[in-house]
């Protein structure tokens, strides 16, 4: 059978207890200093016995420099989690302003919107009345300046076309200047040698004899002779025979 469970209590007994004392003050220091080379660990052991002797180890070579470093990492330590916690606090204590600022606000919405309108005094009344004339105010002139905006691009928009519009005038103007000019040196040139003949030059006019009728012979006058002899000069051979 194996050994039961020992209860560590008090050694009664004041010999007993310094032997104790001393074999395991030594294995604890053993074991530091093993602890300490194996695992080149910083350790630094303090004991104090019953009767107040110090017995104290380190592995560095001054036990205040380990004490010190202890104090700063406990420090370090302890202002984190107080950091955290402050922290925690600060993040908490934002989110109730918050939440207050929200419903604030969603009664204020509803104010506005002319809800629960019951539940308000004659002074809040006419605060929130001042509110929704200010309100108005500032939608007006926001409608306002937009709209001059609007007015001032149109009215640049505009002096942009009468600006290409007058340009374009222009160089119609000149197209058409240079068109007629060339129209008019054209005519200057052409020689009197290329004028279209005259018709009457080449063709007597006709004449008509009113008292033609069928059955009826025309007697020439003298006039009539003379005519018809000036014309024969003008008319072929081959036509006297006709």
């Amino acid at each position: 059978m194996g050994r039961g469970k020992v209860e560590l209590k008090r050694i009664e007994n004041k010999i007993n207890r310094q032997v104790t004392f001393a074999k395991r003050r030594n294995g604890l220091l053993k074991k530091a200093y093993e602890l300490s080379v194996l695992c080149d660990a910083e350790v630094g052991l303090i004991i104090f016995s019953s009767s107040g002797k110090l017995y104290e180890f380190c592995s560095s070579s001054s036990m205040s420099k380990t004490i010190e470093r202890y104090q700063r990492c406990s420090y370090e330590a302890y202002k984190m989690n107080q950091s955290s916690s402050d922290r925690q606090q600060s993040m908490y204590q934002e989110y109730l302003e918050l939440k207050a600022r929200v419903e604030m606000l969603q009664k204020s919405q509803r104010y506005f919107l002319g809800e629960d309108l019951g539940q308000l005094g004659t002074k809040d009344l006419e605060q929130l009345e001042c509110q929704l004339d200010t309100s108005l105010k500032q939608i007006r002139s926001t409608k306002t300046r937009y709209q001059l905006d609007q007015l001032s691009d149109l009215q640049q928009k505009e002096r942009t076309l009468l600006e290409v519009n007058k340009s374009l005038n222009s160089k119609l103007e000149q197209y058409n200047a240079a068109l007629h000019s060339s129209w008019q040196s054209g005519e200057h040139s052409i020689p009197n040698r290329f004028q279209p003949p005259q018709i009457g030059q080449f063709f007597e006019p006709l004449q008509c004899n009113d008292t033609l009728q069928i059955g009826y012979n025309y007697v020439a006058s003298d006039n009539s002779a003379a005519s018809t002899q000036g014309a024969n000069g003008i008319l072929p051979g081959w036509m006297h025979s006709l």
